[in-house]
């Protein structure tokens, strides 16, 4: 980074905008306080083009149909794999 004097950027800002165009980064300060950067200008991004991938997707034949089998075992089994379906014997209290 490189910090210039106000003063001396008026005088030399032909090659302070070549250096910034170059990559280096150049801060302009006013009684040596940062007020303001020198960057490469960047060009805006092009709009997004809609339609770009139109027709390149699919989908299985059955991908929206429920197996209700699997809701079935999925409600009627343990809720996590592994789980005890019976709960432990309470511990007798003294």
């Amino acid at each position: 980074m490189k910090t210039v004097n106000i003063q001396m950027a008026k005088t030399h800002l032909s090659r302070l905008v070549d250096e910034a165009a170059d990559g280096v980064e150049i801060v302009l300060a006013k009684a040596g306080k940062p007020m303001v950067r020198l960057v490469p200008y960047a060009a805006p991004a092009k709009p997004r083009t809609p339609g770009l991938f139109e027709g390149k997707g699919w989908e299985a034949a059955g991908c929206w149909t429920a197996d209700d089998h699997a809701l079935d075992e999925s409600v009627a089994g343990p809720l996590f794999h592994g789980a005890v379906e019976e709960s432990p014997p309470a511990a007798e209290k003294s």
